[in-house]
């Protein structure tokens, strides 16, 4: 029987949700608990039982069928040497991924209502990697909000806001916040009810550490950025979940730059709602927005997000290949290439 009460883990996210794939769990012996996974080192994590936290590990068989993240729910037993083993894993409302540059999936988070992407207004800005970090939580299923920091700092704030609304669709909210000061707990208000749980995600030095000790009582350690090139240093090097006096639960996660979404080209179509509206009165059915004429796309959507889409999509389309998929694109790309030389030698002589 596995124990747990309703009231007490819903200060650590517990929802509808949850308790309704307690269903789908095996049998476990008698103490075992219902916890949620709070940080994630190595070999080694930590649990949270709603009241306090507990280090434990993972069963080898648990962990040869499942990856374990920040945000799961877990059984949790002691065994005769009074040691805490997590034996099971709930199945996640959601979880975000990302891929990694040789394509292994990396796990960051699971059962997220909220994904803040934290992005500073100084040397931090890149439109570019916003767009892929929304791509990656609506990819998910998990509504994002766009957090801009350092306002106090940048040169051109009104300008990078005007960029944001004509590039990016309306329905997405973006707010303004000294992540130092205690009134961005009321601009996040909207977020932060009991119960839920937000995911902050950035680049290293947007601020994601700062804004979490401002909502809780975490004491992160933080750090400034290069002077050269406005980098952030990485000081939080693994996820981990805080609780906010509110109800809400934290996960600030690593900074992360060079990456892939998890998703494939049917979940980024979805993302670029905008671009596939617009597509359907292209006058070839077959479009793909570069060069054709009749375009609908071209000119109405910024070329730059037009671009980062071509690459995303193209992103994705590799991530779903085959070994066999890419030795025949790379022998078709070979015959293509020689008949083009052909060609020029041909027309030179």
């Amino acid at each position: 029987m596995i124990e747990f009460n309703f009231e007490v883990l819903r200060r650590i996210g517990f929802n509808q949700f949850t308790a309704s794939q307690l269903h789908t769990l095996e049998p476990a012996a008698a103490g075992a608990r219902l916890m949620r996974l709070t940080e994630v080192q190595r070999s080694w994590f930590t649990v949270h039982d709603g009241i306090k936290e507990y280090k434990a590990r993972a069963l080898p068989r648990l962990l040869s069928a499942c990856t374990l993240a920040v945000g799961d729910w877990i059984v949790a037993e002691l065994n005769d040497s009074e040691e805490l083993w997590i034996s099971q894993q709930l199945s996640p409302a959601n979880h975000i991924a990302r891929l990694a540059a040789d394509g292994q999936r990396l796990s960051i988070a699971s059962n997220i209502d909220t994904a803040l992407l934290v992005m500073g207004l100084d040397h931090d800005f890149n439109l570019r990697r916003l767009e892929r970090y929304i791509a990656m939580v609506q990819s998910a299923g998990i509504a994002p909000v766009i957090v801009l920091t350092k306002s106090d700092i940048a040169d051109n704030t009104v300008q990078r806001l005007d960029d944001i609304r004509q590039r990016l669709p309306s329905y997405i909210p973006f707010i303004c916040i000294n992540a130092l000061s205690a009134d961005a707990i009321n601009e996040l208000s909207p977020w932060l009810g009991a119960g839920q749980t937000i995911c902050l995600l950035g680049s290293s030095g947007a601020g994601k550490s700062t804004l979490t000790n401002t909502l809780t009582s975490a004491h992160q350690e933080t750090g400034g950025i290069r002077k050269g090139d406005g980098r952030g240093r990485h000081t939080t090097t693994a996820r981990s979940l805080h609780l906010c006096p509110g109800g809400a639960c934290i996960i600030d996660t690593p900074g992360l730059r060079t990456w892939r979404p998890d998703a494939d080209e049917e979940a980024l179509t979805s993302v670029f709602s905008d671009i596939e509206l617009l597509a359907a009165d292209c006058q070839f059915r077959d479009c793909r927005h570069e060069s054709e004429p009749g375009c609908a796309v071209r000119g109405n959507i910024h070329a730059d997000r037009l671009l980062n889409y071509h690459k995303l999509m193209r992103d994705a389309q590799r991530s779903q290949q085959t070994p066999l998929d890419r030795i025949a694109e790379k022998a078709k790309w070979k015959v293509l290439n020689r008949a083009g030389t052909k060609r020029s030698h041909d027309k030179r002589n």
